[in-house]
């Protein structure tokens, strides 16, 4: 796409970025439970938050450095436990964790972002994060197995590491776009649906960057969705530190349209990670909506469908109950004559259409049943009404999704 190429590295593949991991005993022992993002320069910053009333101290601690600070050095992330609900003391946990990072760094805490994953309710042990924040500005490294020890070290209940690195020309320059995330459950849209953090070393303006972000998110993050459930600590944040010393975008020109296209990329496979990563999940499920009657009602559509308890149940059991998501799109809000729908089943084993028109059709099961039991499952929408389309992901419904959020907390 446009030069754009993967390349290793991760969230240090960007110039002047360092990462490390450690074990700091938050709540796991014998696994490295904290990660250090760190620029060498100062960064502009820009972030999306959990819509959820209920916000984690992070969250709240974050959109003031993004709002009202100039510049941010670095971010530290927790694994364990999330500090949310947990009062006053858990913003002297924010405040504790940046100031440490911010002394050894010769910066102020109000620069420093922090973010936190796990359970909700419990308080984090003040002098092992603040040991692990001073271990971790000793033990931080460019390169890329620095970026992966960070990327395993915010994972809770994530089988596998999420993180990815792009390198695209712009402005004449080499500019590079870094990404990690984790999530795996309590994913739904609302803001991001995760933790996820992204560094790159363009240079930007910081109203700009912003902008991108947010825009990004709406057909990214905010079209995942694994159990209902929007966090208290849902986190996005992008970090821009400049030493790609291209001319800095300050101006929605092509520049900046080439940057959002590789954002939209970076976002929209780590989303997609994450839902394929859903708790107890065996596949991805996917939710394409085309020639709806707006962008808002193919969002709303095909979010719907993958939402669906049923609708997940029957991808995990090769059921190829079609109502199933027919229904879900009737109750999701938007308006649409079914009449109009035609529906099919789509994976690398084949593509089946299964309702043609307000009509039911017949159908090889055995085929469907192939189709379904991919590892990346479709379920393919045409709406006839309109030129707008959406996508959207999820996960199916197991048994071992009841049997992990059963006993979180042990």
């Amino acid at each position: 796409m446009e030069n754009i190429k993967e390349i290793s590295g991760g969230i240090t593949a960007p110039a002047g970025f360092y990462a490390a991991s450690h074990a700091a005993g938050i709540k796991y022992q014998g696994r490295e439970d904290m990660a250090l993002i760190y620029s060498e320069v100062p960064c502009k910053a820009a972030g999306v938050f959990t819509t959820n009333v209920v916000k984690a101290a992070p969250v709240l601690w974050d959109r003031k450095v993004v709002e009202e600070s100039d510049y941010a050095r670095g971010v530290i992330i927790n694994s364990g436990i999330a500090n949310a609900c947990t009062g006053e003391e858990g913003m002297k946990i924010c405040r504790a964790t940046a100031k440490t990072l911010a002394d050894k760094a010769g910066d102020s805490a109000e620069n420093i972002l922090v973010a936190s994953t796990g359970v909700i309710g419990m308080q984090i042990d003040l002098e092992k994060i603040v040991c692990g924040t001073e271990a971790l500005f000793e033990k931080k490294e460019t390169g890329a197995a620095a970026a992966t020890a960070a990327a395993r070290a915010i994972m809770t209940t994530d089988t596998e590491k999420k993180e990815i690195a792009l390198e695209l020309p712009l402005g004449g320059k080499n500019v590079h776009i870094g990404g990690m995330c984790k999530g795996s459950g309590m994913i739904h849209p609302n803001m991001c649906t995760m933790l996820g953090f992204l560094t790159t070393d363009l240079s930007i303006e910081k109203a700009l960057l912003q902008e991108a972000l947010s825009e990004v998110v709406k057909d990214t993050f905010n079209m995942v969705t694994v159990d209902g459930d929007t966090s208290t600590n849902d986190t996005l944040l992008i970090l821009a530190n400049g030493l790609a010393g291209n001319e800095i975008i300050a101006e929605k020109n092509a520049d900046y349209e080439l940057f959002v296209r590789a954002l939209y990329y970076i976002c929209e496979f780590m989303a997609k990670k994450m839902a394929a990563d859903g708790e107890g999940a065996t596949k991805l499920f996917e939710a394409k909506v085309v020639n709806a009657k707006s962008k808002e009602d193919a969002r709303t559509l095909s979010r719907a469908i993958v939402a669906s308890n049923l609708s997940k149940a029957a991808i995990y059991g090769c059921d190829a109950n079609f109502g199933r998501f027919l229904c879900a799109m009737g109750y999701s809000g938007a308006e649409f004559d079914q009449g109009n729908v035609e529906l099919f089943f789509e994976s690398k084993e084949g593509r089946l259409q299964v309702f043609d028109h307000g009509t039911p059709l017949a159908f090889d099961e055995e085929l469907a049943v192939k189709i379904l039991g991919a590892p990346e499952v479709t379920v393919y929408v045409d709406m006839h009404e309109g030129e707008a389309s959406a996508t959207a992901w999820g996960c199916d419904l197991t048994y071992d999704y009841v049997k992990i959020n059963a006993d979180y907390r042990s």
